[in-house]
């Protein structure tokens, strides 16, 4: 049998099952406009096609993305450009927090701010980014990603605990323990995968060609997002036994049903 490590980077064979859909609110937490779009843009719109509600929540506006323009104008144009994105896929609330962009910190900040909107939200799956050194294919992972994508990962739990951050309370948010999964896109190691084959594959498509001025700054021959997330896709279909795939890895935070001692 093929097994994910035979594969390219995305995930190969068929030894993986299909991420659970019995729930109905997701938060997406990202460190840059684009970091969605890259691949989970699909995910998302096979999702809000369904009828389940999708929100992003961004650390940054992207204000340090473009070499040739200036912060204080890269910052409105890339969140002008991650609202059109996420349009695309059928996500109408999408919230910055105004961290400084390439430079993030992990720690408490981070966490409350992340808390602050899973309180608000209240979601039962967050989906984020990968957060090791390495992504997909060995390619090294950007400091902003390694630091939101575990700070994701921490503040799905701590929403829950009403004595981590209880000056929340004072804003009205009370505990929420119901995140039950935390997908991480990008992880060199999926658990799971989504079939975005067709109409949410070619919506991703146009939610990362939102991402125009953006795009347009990454090589003097431009950046066509069509044919490098169909690529994508195609490599992660294999791992799900159709045409084309989303991975990730999936972390539980509670059990699915009775604990194993008590089955």
């Amino acid at each position: 049998m093929t097994t994910l490590d035979d594969a390219s980077g995305f995930g190969a064979g068929t030894a993986l099952p299909p991420l659970p859909e019995d729930w109905e609110r997701c938060l997406a937490v990202a460190a840059h406009p684009d970091d969605i779009e890259y691949g989970t843009a699909s995910a998302v719109a096979r999702w809000t096609a369904a009828g389940k509600q999708v929100t992003y929540l961004l650390a940054t506006r992207g204000e340090a993305g473009i070499d040739g323009l200036h912060p204080d104008e890269a910052g409105p144009l890339r969140e002008a450009e991650e609202r059109a994105g996420a349009r695309e896929v059928g996500v109408d609330t999408v919230e910055f927090l105004d961290h400084r962009d390439g430079t993030i910190e992990y720690g408490p900040a981070l966490r409350r701010d992340i808390v602050r909107a899973i309180r608000r939200h209240r979601p039962e799956i967050v989906v984020t980014g990968a957060y090791d050194i390495r992504m997909v294919a060995g390619v090294i992972n950007q400091a902003d990603h390694r630091v939101v994508g575990l700070a994701a990962l921490d503040a799905a739990r701590d929403a829950g605990n009403r004595w981590i951050f209880p000056e929340l309370a004072d804003e009205g948010l009370e505990p929420w323990g119901g995140v039950r999964r935390v997908c991480v896109a990008g992880s060199d190691r999926p658990t799971h995968g989504v079939d975005v084959s067709g109409e949410p594959l070619e919506r991703g498509i146009a939610s990362l060609t939102a991402h125009a001025e953006y795009t347009k700054g990454l090589g003097a021959q431009g950046f066509d997002p069509g044919p490098f997330l169909t690529w994508a896709a195609r490599q992660g279909g294999p791992a799900l036994g159709v045409e084309a795939a989303v991975l990730f890895d999936v972390h539980q935070l509670a059990f699915e049903g009775p604990p194993p001692w008590e089955r």
